[in-house]
């Protein structure tokens, strides 16, 4: 289960229901040590949303990221993934957007340049693998469709000069191995979106574009998982 019971208690407590919006996770890992490192950030302690938690950059979709026209496109099984179960009208322009949110937050956050020399360019979206996708349950003060990607760092133009963009959203930014990462306070999704990682991360691979995509979210009363 990717939320813990007392998670989903809160869940149960309010009537209030969110449509839950798009967004986008960029799990960056780096293979040039002698153990994968994972970038990860620290929310702020006034965040309404996972406050204090440590977390991978990430964001929700902003409209103009349907517009931009990759270089590279998605891997054609990433793309049809992605337009897969797609709420509302599903679109490539759409799933292509939801990728480049990931790259965007990402610059914006920690300051990282992935698949482009500056936001300006045309980005190389072609390595960016699709490995999860989880809906937030009802009743929190946030909602999101969020979707996992994971790709080498190796393709990060500015990987040990990132920029300083003056977000506050991720403190104390941090390449960290597997082993350190369970000493955080991790978000219980991003335990899971790591434990899906795992088994890739210890053979020294990432997921393929054709792996299949654990989709996790909320139906009946009950944390649902399958698969896209």
């Amino acid at each position: 289960m990717s939320y813990s019971d007392p998670e989903l208690a809160q869940s149960r407590q309010h009537a209030k229901v969110l449509t839950p919006k798009d967004s986008a996770t960029l799990v960056l890992v780096r293979r040039d040590g002698a153990a994968p490192r994972i970038l990860m950030g620290q929310r702020g302690a006034g965040h309404a949303f996972m406050p204090n938690k440590y977390v991978f950059p990430g964001g929700r979709l902003d409209p103009s990221d349907s517009r931009v026209r990759p270089v590279r496109d998605l891997d054609p099984a990433t793309l049809v993934k992605l337009t897969t179960r797609m709420r509302g009208k599903a679109s490539p322009s759409r799933a292509r957007g939801i990728a480049f949110a990931a790259v965007r937050e990402t610059f914006e956050e920690a300051g990282l340049l992935y698949g482009c020399r500056s936001l300006e360019d045309a980005p190389d979206l072609s390595g960016l693998v699709l490995f999860m996708r989880a809906i937030t349950p009802p009743g929190r003060t946030r909602r999101f469709d969020s979707r996992f990607f994971v790709a080498d760092a190796a393709l990060v133009s500015n990987l040990d000069r990132p920029h300083n963009t003056g977000s506050d959203e991720l403190l104390t930014l941090r390449w960290f191995t597997l082993s350190e990462i369970r000493a955080l306070e991790l978000p219980s999704i991003t335990q899971t979106a790591l434990e899906r990682l795992s088994p890739f991360l210890a053979s020294g691979t990432l997921p393929p574009p054709a792996s299949p995509v654990s989709f996790q979210y909320w139906r009946r009363n009950r944390w649902v998982e399958d698969e896209i």
